[in-house]
């Protein structure tokens, strides 16, 4: 393995926590909103709202696809809207929108007081340890910010996505990574465009 320097360890970490086991605990929330089987109806209801959302640039053209297929593919193929291809980004925005869940006391672009534990209040935490993440340029976390954030985030992905996802969570911040650092490094900067949110 190459060698790297605990910052890095912790960076791949972190980055590997909010792109995996968070999006999954944000999902189950998500489709406690919007269930599964309903979620096309659901879209095709607000659609409204929604295109103005576009107009706004609120919800970008491959939000927008994933959202809403184009009429001539829905002519030949049957596929429907599925949380399982939207990202933190997405879910985030349409409960934003389309529900009833109260915001965070201030708002979802900033993190929440440890105290505040409600679903929006997690999200908010994900969103925001995913955009710190995002705009890190050394690739480096500090060992005391990654432990008060990995406990902040496993707390809140327990909250959204229950005692395993949790465990998940506990397990990831001790294993072996089983490929290179410096590769999971490299695929987390390529893909750093499309954390942030």
């Amino acid at each position: 393995m190459a060698s790297v320097s605990e910052g890095e360890e912790n960076y791949v970490r972190m980055s590997l926590l909010l792109t995996g086991v968070s999006p999954r605990a944000a999902r189950t929330f998500f489709d406690s909103e919007f269930a599964p089987a309903c979620l096309d109806a659901t879209l095709k209801k607000e659609y409204n709202k929604l295109f103005k959302l576009k107009k706004k640039h609120v919800i970008n053209q491959s939000q927008w696809n994933l959202l809403f297929q184009d009429f001539l593919y829905l002519i030949y193929f049957t596929d429907v809207p599925d949380s399982k291809t939207f990202d933190v980004t997405l879910m985030i925005l349409l409960l934003r929108n389309l529900t009833q869940i109260n915001p965070p006391l201030c708002g979802y672009d900033r993190l929440p007081a440890a105290i505040e534990t409600t679903q929006a209040a997690d999200l908010a935490r994900i969103k925001h340890y995913r955009n710190h993440l995002a705009h890190l340029d050394d690739g480096k976390v500090d060992t005391t910010f990654f432990n008060i954030a990995w406990t902040d985030i496993s707390s809140a992905v327990e909250r959204l996505g229950g005692q395993q996802m949790k465990q998940e969570c506990d397990h990831l911040k001790t294993k072996p990574l089983d490929q290179t650092n410096r590769e999971i490094m490299m695929d987390i900067k390529h893909s750093k465009n499309e954390t942030e949110i």
